[in-house]
């Protein structure tokens, strides 16, 4: 079995067992497992092999470059500013100004540190083993999830996916999401995939291919070779072929099309192709938006709403119901307006409720300029708005307002969703983790959980941040405290040489890329607070100095939550509690963050599209949004919903929702705060 499929299972917390035998003696791996990793092994013990040892070590990150103080962080506490600033000055002077990267470059001036023995407090991680046979099975069972979901997949996920398909005879029978269909597509240059698609995906297609294969952003601006303008025209001509021609929807992008007809030189091959080539060559507009907008401009809501609920269904309703409800001018427009909905697109409906009941609804409003966030090519985008576009903007709509749109939005939800479930039991703390909405902009790895979900930080406690790195001459970790008004302030290597303290360490900017390198940040969340009572959130993050995207190098970014007086060793396995990737094409990602007032781990992991090289140079404020998700939408509320009855008693139960170790009868479902994949699959039932 390929190493990314068993990677891949290790992240849900099952090993492979590729040799279709055990070891004769298992006590004595089972002993190591734990002995190293804190990993129980809870089901499959007969199937146990020396091997999961060593693949533990590579994931879990046991060869971790060591960072720039290596008595990180006692032996940097001892030193003085001045004694911190110098020492940096002259690391960075022979790497940077002898081009010195061949070695790991450390510290001068620290003393030798004495570690003592590991005395930590741990948490357990349970673990399964399945044989090679059962993890094929167990991996088809996710990637027929996983295809089923509508929304586009993160880079990982499709690459399970695609990578799957090549591997075993696998049919692909639906796939929910058109982003995914393009992409099998173009990888797989099978116009089969076509099923999935409608004409106005074309577009899509051409979207897809011109940034994988040509790394043009510019739809406008192609240049296509002569073996993609030959794939284009028999997906364009089985379409038609099919039937599959939804004219007015691709009236929406009339000069697009008519620049794409003309690159790859169609010809059409039935009446429908030419009724198609005449409509984008002439000045006829169907577009349905065309028709909304006309509407809109009349001030006739009541038909403006009719339209995009007749013509492209009750989600696209749901997509613009703010820009409908910004013009009305009295109740019950308004009124009229939400409950026109009916659609019953779970994904939508839980998106906009998300977004309607957050706590900082006050972004709806007219009174400060928002902030917008787009997904393409799996990256964050950004766009703040200007000055002009803040005074002529009339899109905004009250608190109270937005408040009464998401309860229309969850009484559908609601419908929508009760009694899909039979009996289902939920384990208490459940609320604290949210659905894998829109988790396209993520990076995949070991304890890795949908964004917005919340980690409880015990007492006794402290966040150690880690990153570390190959291929690259150096990745910078950053922390930015957030005070409740948006305010920051900056934590990074180039202010800790006068903020190092025992409330927050930095562990030094190592810089060797030959090698590797590494970095550190201790945060003690009590004497944070004490030191910074204005600072309410941490968020973390990640950017590429050097200026290479992250997909050009290897770095991994996690945190461990060690005891507050810990062993000393800067890096420790068993304490690990997620190890990821990054390997976006940006050169910046946002980690997690830190809720130091209640005492919470937040989920954040996003790939943004960005070439700063350097932290802090924009806002991210808007962030603060994914801190409250899980008051808003969680496990519990999702799953009470769907269930036909909520019971006490795991024993009573045909699916239980948990985050600890259940045993459960072969017919009884256990979902776990990192199944995505059996979530996506309930979320588009």
């Amino acid at each position: 079995m390929k190493a990314e499929f068993i990677n891949y299972l290790f992240d849900r917390h099952i090993f492979v067992n590729k040799e279709g035998r055990g070891e004769e003696n298992p006590l004595e791996t089972l002993f190591a497992l734990a002995a190293l990793f804190n990993i129980r092994i809870v089901s499959g013990e007969e199937h146990v092999q020396k091997g999961m040892i060593n693949l533990a070590s590579s994931l879990l990150g046991e060869n971790v470059p060591k960072p720039f103080y290596l008595g990180f962080p006692q032996s940097v506490r001892a030193l003085s500013r001045d004694a911190l600033l110098f020492d940096q000055l002259v690391h960075y002077t022979v790497t940077y100004g002898f081009g010195h990267f061949s070695e790991a470059g450390h510290s001068l001036l620290e003393e030798i540190f004495e570690r003592t023995a590991f005395k930590e407090n741990l948490q357990i991680q349970d673990f399964s083993i399945l044989t090679e046979k059962e993890a094929e099975e167990k991996l088809a069972e996710y990637v027929e999830n996983l295809l089923s979901g509508t929304r586009p997949l993160s880079d990982r996920q499709y690459t399970l996916v695609a990578d799957y398909i090549r591997e075993y005879p696998f049919e692909v029978r639906t796939c929910g999401s058109k982003n995914t269909a393009v992409r099998l597509l173009l990888d797989f240059r099978d116009i089969s995939y076509g099923r999935f698609l409608s004409m106005s995906d074309v577009i899509k297609v051409v979207d897809e291919m011109n940034y994988r294969l040509y790394n043009n952003r510019n739809l406008k601006k192609l240049n296509l070779k002569n073996r993609d303008r030959r794939l284009l025209t028999d997906l364009i001509n089985a379409l038609f072929d099919e039937g599959r021609c939804d004219l007015r929807t691709c009236c929406e992008k009339k000069k697009i099309w008519k620049g794409l007809l003309h690159h790859i030189h169609y010809q059409p091959q039935n009446d429908l192709g030419r009724r198609f080539l005449d409509v984008m060559r002439g000045k006829e507009n169907l577009s349905v938006f065309s028709a909304f907008e006309k509407a809109m401009v009349e001030e006739d809501f009541h038909k403006a709403a009719g339209i995009l609920k007749e013509e492209k269904g009750s989600g696209a309703l749901v997509r613009n119901l703010n820009y409908i409800v910004s013009r009305c001018s009295n109740e019950e427009e308004i009124r009229f307006a939400a409950e026109s909905i009916d659609t019953k697109n779970v994904i939508v409906l839980l998106q906009m409720f998300v977004q309607y009941k957050n706590i900082r609804s006050t972004s709806f409003s007219g009174k400060t300029p928002r902030t917008f966030r787009f997904t393409k090519y799996n990256e964050l985008k950004i766009h703040k708005e200007t000055d002009q576009e803040f005074s002529s903007r009339r899109s905004g709509i009250s608190a109270q307002t937005a408040d009464f749109l998401g309860n229309v939005i969850l009484e559908n939800l609601e419908k929508a969703l009760s009694g899909k479930l039979g009996r289902v039991y939920i384990h208490p703390g459940m609320e604290n983790y949210t659905l894998p909405l829109q988790e396209n902009t993520a990076q995949g790895g070991l304890g890795v959980l949908p964004r917005g979900s919340r980690l409880h930080i015990e007492e006794g406690k402290k966040v150690r941040a880690f990153t570390y790195w190959e291929k690259v001459n150096d990745i910078d970790l950053s922390v930015f405290g957030l005070e409740e008004s948006g305010r920051s302030t900056e934590f990074s290597w180039r202010t800790m040489s006068d903020r190092q303290s025992a409330a927050i360490t930095f562990s030094g900017d190592q810089t060797s890329g030959y090698n590797g390198g590494s970095e550190y940040f201790d945060i003690d969340l009590d004497r944070f607070r004490l030191l910074k009572p204005a600072i309410r959130y941490l968020i973390f993050c990640d950017n590429v100095f050097s200026g290479s995207p992250f997909s050009k190098c290897f770095c991994k970014a996690g945190y461990m939550t060690r005891d507050i007086q810990d062993s000393g060793q800067v890096f420790e396995p068993k304490t690990v509690r997620s190890s990821f990737l990054i390997n976006c094409e940006g050169t910046f990602a946002y980690l997690f963050g830190i809720d130091l007032k209640k005492r919470d781990f937040i989920w954040l992991n996003t790939a943004r599209r960005s070439d700063s090289r350097i932290a802090g140079s924009e806002d991210m404020t808007y962030m603060l949004d994914y801190f409250h998700t899980a008051d808003v939408m969680n496990f519990d509320r999702f799953f009470r919903m769907m269930a036909t009855e909520v019971v006490t008693d795991p024993a009573d139960a045909e699916i239980i929702v948990t985050d600890e170790t259940v045993s459960a009868p072969e017919n009884v479902e256990v979902i776990r705060e990192y199944d995505f994949e059996k979530l996506i699959a309930l979320m588009n039932r």
